[in-house]
């Protein structure tokens, strides 16, 4: 087994979720993409809404 630096005892293994949950800066990433994501999405969404100006199509 694997011994920790700090107090000598044996260290158990980490789930991925919370290795993710005790970094800030992968919390504030995840934040920053998935509200960049979704705006772009929500853009895309509405200028396929928009209907054509009529000047442009005579």
């Amino acid at each position: 087994m694997e011994k920790d630096s700090r107090d000598g005892e044996p260290s158990k293994k980490r789930s991925y979720w919370e290795v993710f949950m005790d970094d800030l800066h992968l919390i504030f990433l995840l934040g920053a993409v998935v509200m960049v994501l979704s705006y772009t999405i929500w853009g895309l969404v509405e200028l396929g809404s928009v209907p054509p100006h009529p000047m442009l199509h005579p």
